[in-house]
């Protein structure tokens, strides 16, 4: 294995749950061993840049053979910290921050949304998906007598800086914005936007002018050994 402390792409990390979640479902079937085309037929990514994803790690599979799915699985959950139950709180208790609550990331057993806040009265003391949902005023001595390090933000955008900027007088070290706004933080946090209607844009744009033959070039460099 590589030396752990070299830094991956930050687009190979982003690929990694991806990675996890079909080697979890072919782990549940029985299946030994894939390669990397079945790789990608399954999670949609080029071979070569799956390939090319696993080298940073070492040697993870055999040419010829293809990956040894049980090591794969003990192997990406360690990196991900899947072991580690990570307490998330979410901001903003609306039609898509009720929805998140709901959902509660029931298939990842390494995030789970523990608390809720919102400013409107008739929501407060309530519960949403099981999770308590506290007034804004307690925003801070909450997220900071439960050590909640990331937080969901599903408010307004007009409120998106204000929120953030209290946020960085806690503990939060992650930010998951689904507001448009863009967010000024400390070097400390990190913030990764969600914006569903830029997303849907973009998704139509290519559409039209790009295909998936395009896609998959830019993807692929140097091919690495095929296992």
């Amino acid at each position: 294995m590589k030396d752990e402390s070299v830094k991956i792409p930050q687009a190979t990390a982003k690929r990694l749950p991806l990675y996890y979640r079909y080697l979890r479902n072919l782990y549940t079937l029985g299946k030994q061993r894939v390669s990397s085309a079945e790789l990608s037929e399954a999670v949609k990514v080029d071979s070569a840049t799956i390939r090319r994803d696993f080298s940073y790690f070492g040697a993870l599979g055999k040419k010829g053979y293809g990956y040894n799915v049980k090591y794969l699985l003990s192997f990406f959950g360690k990196t991900l910290n899947q072991d580690e139950i990570t307490d998330v709180a979410l901001v903003g208790v609306g039609n898509l921050g009720t929805a998140l609550l709901n959902y509660n990331f029931s298939k990842n057993n390494s995030a789970r949304i523990v608390m809720a806040f919102d400013n409107d009265p008739g929501k407060v003391g309530s519960h949403v998906g099981n999770v308590p949902v506290y007034s804004m005023d307690e925003l801070r001595e909450r997220l900071c007598a439960e050590d909640v390090t990331v937080v969901i933000l599903t408010v307004p955008a007009s409120s998106a800086q204000a929120v953030t900027d209290e946020l960085a007088s806690t503990n939060v070290k992650g930010v998951l914005n689904f507001t448009p706004a863009r967010l000024n933080v400390p070097p400390d946090i990190r913030v990764h936007h969600i914006d569903l209607a830029v997303e849907l844009q973009a998704l139509i744009y290519f559409l039209k002018h790009y295909s998936n033959d395009e896609e998959n070039l830019k993807e692929t460099k140097e091919p690495v050994a095929k296992p």
